[in-house]
């Protein structure tokens, strides 16, 4: 530095020509003194600026905490959405095995049937060779006296008897075997809702898996980051606070040097070369309505706070611990209005009016084609935009002028408040 050759070349002269040189000694002492204000202002600079920073890695580290919290959210929404999708795999594998149950029971109906009917079909033709209901006359009219009379009428009365209880029966089972049949549709119509919700949930599970790598990711990288700046910090710290002390140490000569001079040499001979040396080499020192926004407003506290679980929202621990699926954070969030609306997508495309996408409002209900037709619903808060709780994010605000949410907006609308 320059500074410090100044010092060199004033300590070189004292010694050389005595005490004389005092005033350009001391004006070198107070160079350093200069140099080691302008590095404890400095110091103090950099000591601010990490304070600064600390104060930004302490809230780096709340927000790391916050999303460690969100990671353990999203980790048990995979395991309890895993679950419903082992469930639904039960259930439709006992779902068929009703159906087989169900195709064997209408099988051997069906046999029982045709069966009666052969037998019908024969009566029908024994009657109708003796002339139909005409031969059961005969039969009782041909009796030779009123004992044979007696006996004719009884195995007639019992024939007929018999020929309706198996119309009655075959009746009885022709209904029985519609309702078997009836069964059996609306357990296949169940599978199909099951294997299109299972599809649903199966994509949405990879969504919250990605959902969770890039939460790790972008852990690490601010963990990573923090440590970066918090180290280059106070190794800058050190390197002034040793630069600081070695401007010390070299005033602490200084002042040694000088006082050394003024005993051993002359005073005029310094008196003489100092004011040469003073004049040449001296240095210089250097420097929306009220319920519509209750409605709106209620979930804004789950913002980044909250996870996608299917069929959450409905109980008080879920709401406590921001668990959600679309349908239930509507339901909860029109109830914080004291507005009552069913918690499941379906009923919910029927809880108002419908009105056209050019005419929504705030607090309007939304839906979404996604895996299925309405598969998804949130709340409109105007500005293009809607808060509902989206599998992959919890409930957030998202746009739906662009993107996904554009492409699976068909202009379907409910309006639920007026």
């Amino acid at each position: 530095m320059l500074t410090r050759k100044w010092i060199g070349i004033n300590t070189a002269v004292m010694i050389c020509f005595g005490s004389a040189i005092a005033a350009p000694a001391v004006s070198a002492e107070t160079s350093l003194e200069d140099e080691q204000q302008q590095v404890q202002s400095e110091r103090s600079e950099v000591q601010a600026d990490i304070d600064a920073k600390q104060a930004e890695i302490e809230e780096v580290l709340a927000e790391l905490e916050q999303l460690n919290e969100q990671i353990k959210r999203v980790e048990q929404a995979i395991k309890d959405n895993e679950q419903k999708i082992t469930d639904t795999k039960t259930e439709i594998k006992q779902t068929k095995e009703d159906i087989e149950k169900l195709e064997a029971e209408i099988a051997e109906l069906q046999e029982t049937m045709e069966k009666r009917f052969d037998i019908l079909k024969e009566r029908a033709k024994t009657l109708q060779k003796n002339g139909g209901t005409v031969s059961y006359m005969e039969v009782i009219l041909g009796s030779k006296n009123f004992g044979d009379f007696i006996d004719r009428v009884t195995l007639v009365s019992k024939v007929m008897d018999s020929d309706a209880d198996l119309l009655e029966q075959h009746e009885a089972d022709k209904e029985k075997l519609e309702t078997k049949r009836q069964d059996m549709d609306d357990k296949l119509a169940d599978l199909n809702d099951m294997k299109t919700e299972l599809e649903g949930m199966q994509a949405q599970i990879l969504e919250q898996k990605e959902q969770n790598d890039q939460l790790k990711e972008e852990l690490k990288e601010k963990e990573q980051a923090t440590r970066d700046e918090k180290a280059s910090l106070q190794e800058k710290d050190q390197q002034l606070a040793s630069e600081e002390q070695q401007i010390k140490e070299d005033i602490e000569k200084q002042e040694t040097q000088i006082q050394a001079m003024s005993i051993e040499q002359s005073r005029d001979n310094a008196s003489s070369f100092g004011r040469s040396s003073a004049a040449s080499s001296a240095p210089k020192a250097t420097g929306a309505s009220g319920n519509v926004s209750t409605v709106i407003s209620a979930g804004y506290k789950y913002i980044g706070n909250s996870v996608y679980v299917f069929g959450g929202g409905r109980t008080a621990s879920d709401v406590a611990n921001g668990r959600f699926d679309c349908s239930g954070f509507v339901s909860w969030a029109f109830s914080q209005a004291g507005v009552s609306v069913p918690a499941s997508t379906g009923a919910l495309t029927g809880a108002g009016s419908k009105v056209s996408a050019g005419n929504m409002k705030p607090g309007d209900l939304v839906f979404f084609d996604t895996y299925k037709k309405d598969g998804h619903v949130g709340i409109y808060i105007g500005g293009g935009n809607f808060i509902g709780s989206q599998s992959s994010t919890g409930v957030a605000v998202a746009n739906m002028t662009s993107g996904y949410w554009k492409n699976h907006f068909k202009g379907h609308v409910v309006r639920v408040m007026n």
